[in-house]
């Protein structure tokens, strides 16, 4: 088998490659913008609601997103360890891995929500501000309950992405955003005997969509015929150690790499909070905006991933090589052509989630390096998650920790606060996108090229 793979003319192949992760990008973006949703529905809701309930939104979903990404690192990072096992032909293998993955997401869990329903130390830490302190805690308080749900889906879509088949996982979302739109508009603004409850509504709809969301997948788990070789329902097995190792040799430093990455961005809003509501509700568009965009090379990311997990599980690494810098290429060309549409629109945008004219100014300017901050991003992604699939972790964490945090993060502080040289403090949340946008094409450009040095060591030690 190994041989006719290898004996596959590389265009040929290539061309069919191409077509399959376009198809399966398709997929997961449908699904990725769905879920993005939630977070759109969410921030014009609260919007709409107050601007008290947006700037809470702000920080409430940075907190939770930080800690939420972060954890799913854990599980995406083992997408190409189920891959290499389908293009190996080894279904037999995937079950008992992924019993092993469920003792991952206890850990999660139980560290996650041991952060959320307890979020004082961080929201005095970053010294946001009192008025918001409250709203932004009760909202957390019934978000946390949602993570254990949402990080076993994360295994589920794993799962299924690695296998070749998101669409399944693309349908449920989908079918989740239906279910969220209306929730949030009813529990955020009452009516029909429940009270008014703001952007603490909007989280019960995202608690009741999550657990929702699980129970339609173990139901697909149960009834669809491609996990049946998987063998998954059986007894779960007590801890493996080495499988266990393995996985955190791999998971750790990817969700590591996450951790950095999130909270270089969600730590400005924090950071923002105090120059004001309508500072923190302008950056509450952009990164909502930022994290739409982004849907796109993550989408490609996840299907590139499979791809390249797969041809390396077959034994042809000049396959899995021409796969991942193709990908990196399409992704690059895509981020192009989003940006200057951004560029384009940015002023309609921002009518989209706010009616209030100061809100708006500001976001407009910010959006200009959203714009810059996503070509960057459609460099970037790919290549970070195609590393995992040679086992590469470490290398991109520590650029991430000292690009992303000590010239973004530290950079955005330095120059809204202090000033940098004869430049004055900003004081505005500019300084901190400006200062994001530029870490990340230096993050762009020092993992592509470990991207390629490592194909190329990949590709020379199979021949």
């Amino acid at each position: 088998m190994h041989a006719v793979m290898n004996d596959v003319p590389l265009a040929r192949g290539l061309r069919g490659e191409l077509k399959t992760m376009a198809r399966d990008a398709g997929a997961v973006f449908a699904g990725q913008i769905a879920i993005m949703g939630f977070g759109v529905t969410d921030t014009i809701v609260a919007g709409r609601h107050s601007d008290l309930s947006l700037a809470a939104l702000a920080i409430g979903s940075a907190v939770f997103i930080t800690v939420f990404i972060s954890l799913t690192g854990l599980v995406t990072a083992l997408l190409p360890v189920w891959a290499e096992m389908n293009g190996a032909r080894e279904p037999w293998r995937v079950g008992p891995s992924v019993r092993q993955a469920l003792y991952v997401c206890a850990a999660a869990s139980l560290a996650g929500m041991a952060v959320l329903l307890h979020p004082e130390p961080i929201l005095h830490a970053t010294q946001v501000p009192q008025d918001m302190r409250p709203v932004a805690a009760q909202y957390l308080a019934v978000i946390g309950w949602s993570l254990p749900a949402a990080l076993l889906f994360r295994v589920f879509s794993t799962l299924s992405q690695a296998l070749g088949r998101p669409q399944l996982v693309s349908w449920l979302q989908v079918i989740a955003l239906a279910a969220k739109v209306p929730l949030s508009v009813w529990l955020a603004f009452g009516g029909a005997g429940v009270p008014e409850m703001g952007v603490v509504g909007c989280a019960w709809a995202s608690f009741i969509v999550q657990w929702l969301l699980l129970a339609l997948a173990l139901w697909l788990l149960r009834t669809q015929s491609i996990y049946v070789p998987l063998a998954l329902w059986r007894r779960v097995e007590p801890p493996h150690g080495p499988t266990l190792a393995a996985f955190a040799r791999l998971g750790v430093p990817a969700a590591l790499t996450i951790l950095v990455e999130i909270t270089s961005f969600t730590m400005m809003a924090l950071f923002i909070a105090r120059l004001g509501t309508s500072a923190a509700a302008a950056h509450q568009v952009a990164a909502n905006v930022t994290a739409l965009l982004y849907m796109v090379p993550l989408s490609l990311a996840i299907a590139a991933s499979a791809r390249v997990g797969y041809w390396r599980g077959a034994g042809n690494e000049t396959m899995a090589r021409a796969v991942a810098l193709r990908s990196v290429w399409v992704s690059l060309g895509l981020a192009l052509v989003l940006a200057a549409g951004l560029l384009a629109t940015r002023s309609w945008v921002v009518e989209v989630y706010t009616t209030h004219a100061d809100v708006a100014l500001l976001a407009v300017q910010l959006l200009v390096w959203v714009a810059l901050l996503h070509v960057a991003d459609g460099a970037q992604t790919v290549a970070i998650f195609l590393l995992r699939c040679w086992r590469v972790t470490v290398a991109p964490f520590v650029i991430y920790g000292v690009v992303l945090w000590g010239v973004g993060l530290l950079g955005g502080y330095l120059l809204a606060y202090r000033g940098i040289g004869p430049v004055e403090p900003l004081r505005s949340p500019v300084a901190f996108w400006m200062a994001s946008a530029c870490a990340l094409l230096l993050v762009a450009g020092l993992v592509q090229w470990l991207l390629r040095r490592t194909c190329r060591r990949a590709v020379a030690g199979s021949a």
